[in-house]
């Protein structure tokens, strides 16, 4: 048996971010993040669109995830990774196509029956994805593979909405009082004509879903292989209790939901908190302002991925959640153009948590791997709820005041990163392996 790379004094800082023989699985698993933050983004692009009046709020999007991720992650413990990945593809290829008769027939409960199938999709992918890069590689590695594939998510959030506004948005606007003044068959035609833009667009993406389904289909990956707690019986190891038992990921979905809260509570407030904070800035100017912050968060990844080649990955997320409390103290605290600048640059300190927690959370589960990820997943649902909280606190007082609730969501987080992730030591814990190699990841 031989030695990993990366494992020698450094603490595995100076592994490789995978090895050459998983390198074509590591790049098709890793379009998937691009492909799911695509899928999602442009619903944000999409649901406006069709209908204004049905648009959905964050907790029916995020209520969605909650309900369908641990369902995903009992189906993967039965038929593997490789399986969940395809089964999670082609439910997303018909989620795409459903969006097609359900613009045409602009019936809000046939486009919901769509999202929610594409939304199970993304729960497997979301369930699978993650932990499968974690192990394509040096266990040392782990936390920065899954960062850097995770980039890729960043980048696709970026790119789906400008390509949505030039495949899909007509820039055809008409006020109430127009629309009202329309006859029948010219207001048919408009809504027909809006509702068509989507079809193209999308029966690109069902068909891009299921190219590569098939070329993962085709592709040899490695199959994984988890190991129980020696001195456990395999339904011992994969009853509720144990899962819960493991307090480093129960800590680690708790900071995944304070985080996930953060992320979606301080970027849905940017545009409000530049018009609050510095009088007379309009909306476009305060758009600039959110664009910066979610460039930010793609550059973030990128660097991130990159830094923990020299920085531990529970230090640097420490790094990153200190310096998310700094900006959200002088957001809270400050006025003037400053903490605008301060909410921008918490964007990019945003940039490493979600992928950091996740593999922090999820190690040396063994058999318990895919049931912990779809605990993870499942957090997400803090998307929901902190925002909420924070327009409470908004109408109550002001959007300033509300940027105490990221502040106390990063002082967790930096918990964390300082102590919560350390896992308990276990006898005879082995870890997740790959095939039939016994060379250690």
């Amino acid at each position: 048996m031989t030695n990993s790379p990366g494992t020698a004094a450094d603490g595995g800082r100076s592994a490789p971010i995978t090895e050459r023989r998983y390198l074509a699985p590591f790049i098709l698993i890793t379009s998937l993040f691009f492909l799911w933050a695509f899928g999602v983004n442009l619903n944000d692009i999409l649901i406006p669109h069709l209908k204004k009046a049905f648009g959905l709020t964050d907790f029916q999007s995020s209520f969605i995830y909650f309900l369908t991720a641990f369902p995903a992650g009992r189906v993967m413990e039965k038929i593997g990774y490789k399986k969940g990945i395809l089964a999670g593809l082609f439910l997303c290829a018909a989620g795409a196509v459903l969006f097609l008769p359900a613009s045409s027939s602009r019936v809000y409960g046939f486009f919901l029956f769509a999202l929610f199938v594409m939304a199970c999709g993304q729960s497997f992918l979301e369930v699978a994805a993650n932990p499968y890069v974690t192990i394509l590689g040096p266990a040392a590695s782990a936390e920065r593979r899954l960062n850097f594939a995770q980039s890729f998510n960043a980048v696709g959030a970026v790119l789906s909405p400008i390509l949505g506004r030039s495949f899909i948005l007509t820039g055809v606007e008409y006020a109430p009082a127009q629309i009202a003044a329309m006859s029948a068959a010219q207001l048919g035609a408009y809504r027909a004509a809006e509702a068509s833009t989507v079809k193209g667009p999308y029966l690109m993406i069902a068909g891009i879903f299921v190219i590569v389904a098939v070329l993962i289909r085709l592709a040899h990956l490695p199959d994984v292989q988890e190991t129980a707690v020696e001195g456990r019986a395999a339904g011992a190891e994969k009853s509720a209790g144990s899962i819960l038992s493991h307090a480093h990921l129960v800590k680690g979905v708790v900071a995944q939901f304070f985080y996930v809260g953060a992320q979606v509570g301080v970027a849905s407030f940017v545009i409000r908190y530049a018009q609050f904070s510095v009088p007379g800035t309009t909306a476009k100017v305060a758009a600039l302002y959110l664009l910066l912050h979610q460039v930010g968060f793609m550059a973030g990844r990128f660097i991130g991925s990159g830094l923990m080649k020299r920085i531990a990955a529970a230090s640097l997320l420490a790094l990153f959640a200190g310096a998310s409390l700094l900006c959200a103290t002088v957001a809270l605290l400050a006025s003037g153009v400053i903490p605008v600048w301060a909410v921008v640059f918490i964007g990019f300190f945003h940039s490493i948590m979600f992928p950091t927690i996740f593999a922090l959370g999820i190690k040396n589960l063994g058999a318990l791997t895919k049931r912990g990820s779809s605990l993870m997943v499942m957090a997400i649902v803090g998307g929901a709820f902190f925002p909420a909280i924070m327009g409470r606190i908004s109408d109550a007082a002001s959007i300033q005041k509300a940027f105490l609730v990221p502040l106390l969501c990063y002082v967790y987080i930096l918990y964390f990163g300082v102590q919560g992730y350390k896992p308990a030591a276990v006898t005879g814990l082995e870890r997740t392996s790959l095939g039939s190699e016994s060379t250690p990841l």
